[in-house]
């Protein structure tokens, strides 16, 4: 019978243990870091995408966010209230909303910006500017086989 620690050891090398152990941490510290300036993950994620890939209807900002249809309308209301974002009527299908990034969430986005900038220090501190950019290009590698997007470096 294998001894707890030899068991442990044999999972500690397992690196998809490691990568769900690394990632749980991180959530952890991603949600307190956004907390402490008054956000969640979803109302960063809305704030970027829409920054990223302008107006959107709501269905379309589910896909290109990974926010659940009901997390979404609830993020939505929130940054709503806040004044961050714009929901109107599409012009080309009044029973459709498109919502919009005003000026004061380009704002709200560029605080949460370094906020998460501070906060990916704090995940990532015990490796120095290269391990940390080697480890992103390789999750990067292994997140784009996953979701059979094709690898940039390739092309």
């Amino acid at each position: 019978m294998a001894s707890p620690h030899s068991a442990r050891s044999r999972m500690t090398e397992l690196p998809s243990w490691l990568l769900t152990q690394s990632a749980l941490h991180a959530h952890r510290l991603v949600g307190e870091g956004l907390a402490e300036v008054g956000a969640r993950g979803y109302h960063y994620r809305l704030l970027t995408t829409l920054a990223e890939d302008g107006p959107a209807s709501q269905n379309t900002l589910g896909r290109r966010s990974g926010i659940h249809a009901s997390d979404l309308v609830a993020t939505i209301n929130e940054l709503a209230e806040d004044g961050y974002v714009r929901r109107e009527p599409d012009p080309s299908d009044r029973r459709r909303n498109v919502v919009s990034l005003t000026a004061e969430g380009r704002r709200r986005l560029r605080r949460l910006d370094t906020a998460v900038q501070h906060i990916q220090d704090r995940v990532l501190a015990s490796l120095s500017t290269e391990q940390r950019t080697q480890l992103t290009e390789l999750l990067r590698i292994l997140l784009d086989h996953h979701t059979n997007r094709p690898d940039p470096a390739a092309t």
